[in-house]
């Protein structure tokens, strides 16, 4: 992690902000480049398939069998040789011998000969002889009473199939077969490293038989909020409160990032307090997120207790993994950030402003990458776009600064819409966005009409 007594980006060797006497103003850049050079991808563990849902797997996967393994049948009706019923029709139907079922997950099948068929069920083995396979509702179901719409119960005959069936349609060779190998072949490759699982992932995982795989667990993310002004939801509200709504936004926003997240409750403006708190949640966490507490004012406590983090002297409790900095940045909203590293094993911290707005933002700049980065994904940033500004007058953004304005995505129409205004407290507009509207630091002013980057939230 780069400090503001280290080298530039360009390898100078300046020292950022000392040598002019002012502060140093980080750019979104700078900031997300030293937040993923301090971030490493999680070590791969096996896992039991249903335990790796949501993780990345890490090896290729390679069929051992193939799928499916034997041809089948892909409707309930009868097994046939393709010349039996080549001239089958309604008013001249082909008349077969019945020589027993066929079931799926059967053993031995009773082989099919010229003038014969075997009642099959989906799934269950073409048997020896068989080319096709006539749906049920093409025959009379061995009843000699017309066409029928199904099969009777098993438990209604017991004893299967027998006697004879007639077929009122003709069928191909292959009709209503499923190859053996017509879904993966053996040696075929699965799935790829990389590959996030999934629901469909792991059915094919199951279906050629894996019962583990090796993957790079979901990243733990705790998050905290600070203020002694925060309520949990649900309770009564007191003069000056509010309710928590950062713990839960970046909860969940870490949960669709693909993190296992642990919200934990609101901490008073305490410094003590606070410290005591993060360091009981380090046992769970790859990841600390806090809200709150970065900016300038006396009680901005985040920073006051974890600025100190880092002293060499300090061999005891947090500061002995890391330390901690603050900058501001050349964005709008969320200048105010700290990054960092705390505790025995080095876990990452990100500090977030405490404004809703700025804090989710912030998440999607900042946190978001970092958790794609921890689970090994190669591209961690969220999907972009090209739209055209739908608004009545041109918006405004600070000199100098990245703007990220909340807006609705037409994909369809190709444009965007501005929601709400730029205050970083307008939590409702943010509840209507689904794209993030990016002005970049040399535009002070973007004209209706005009093409602008979209960040798609969705």
């Amino acid at each position: 992690m780069s400090s503001s007594g280290t080298t530039t980006h360009d390898g100078t060797g300046t020292h950022r902000g000392q040598d002019t006497g002012r502060e140093h103003v980080w750019s979104v850049d700078e900031h997300l480049e030293d937040i993923l050079a301090a971030v490493r991808p999680l070590e791969p563990i096996e896992l039991q398939l249903l335990d790796a849902q949501g993780c990345v797997l890490v090896e290729d996967v390679t069929v051992p069998v193939s799928l499916p393994p034997f041809d089948n049948s892909s409707m309930d009706g009868y097994a046939v040789r393709a010349a039996d019923v080549a001239g089958a029709g309604e008013e001249f139907p082909a008349v077969l011998t019945v020589v027993g079922d066929v079931a799926a997950g059967q053993g031995e099948q009773p082989a099919v000969g010229p003038g014969q068929a075997a009642r099959i069920m989906t799934g269950a083995p073409l048997p020896p002889g068989a080319e096709a396979v006539v749906p049920v509702e093409w025959t009379d179901g061995g009843l000699g009473e017309g066409p029928v719409s199904g099969m009777r119960a098993h438990s209604a005959a017991p004893e299967g199939a027998s006697g004879e069936v007639r077929v009122y349609r003709p069928a191909k060779a292959r009709a209503h077969v499923r190859a053996r190998g017509s879904d993966v072949r053996a040696g075929d490759r699965a799935l790829s490293a990389g590959t996030v699982l999934g629901a469909p992932q792991i059915a094919l995982l199951a279906a050629i038989g894996r019962g583990t795989v090796t993957v790079r667990p979901r990243p733990r993310v705790v998050v905290l909020s600070t203020g002694s002004e925060l309520v949990q939801p649900g309770e009564e509200l007191a003069d000056g409160q509010i309710y928590d709504s950062n713990s839960f936004s970046l909860t969940a926003a870490a949960r669709e990032a693909g993190a296992i997240a642990y919200r934990v409750g609101a901490v008073a403006d305490d410094a003590e307090t606070l410290r005591s708190t993060i360091e009981d949640q380090l046992i769970r966490a790859d990841l600390v997120v806090t809200t709150g507490g970065v900016s300038v004012g006396a009680y901005d406590v985040v920073k006051e207790a974890l600025s100190a983090l880092g002293d060499p002297d300090d061999e005891e409790g947090l500061g002995a993994g890391g330390g901690v900095e603050f900058r501001k940045l050349a964005m709008q909203p969320g200048k105010p950030q700290g990054f960092g590293s705390i505790g025995p094993d080095h876990t990452p911290l990100l500090a977030l402003p405490g404004n809703p707005v700025s804090s989710y933002v912030s998440f999607e700049v900042f946190v978001r990458p970092a958790v794609r980065a921890l689970m090994g994904l190669p591209d961690v940033h969220r999907a972009t776009a090209r739209a055209r500004l739908s608004t009545a007058q041109a918006l405004t953004s600070p000199s100098g600064k990245r703007q990220f304005l909340r807006g609705r995505h037409d994909a369809e129409a190709g444009t965007v819409t501005p929601v709400g205004g730029s205050g970083s407290h307008l939590v409702a507009a943010l509840a209507q966005a689904d794209a993030l509207i990016v002005v970049p630091e040399d535009t002070t002013s973007v004209e209706p009409g005009a093409e602008v980057d979209v960040v798609l939230l969705g």
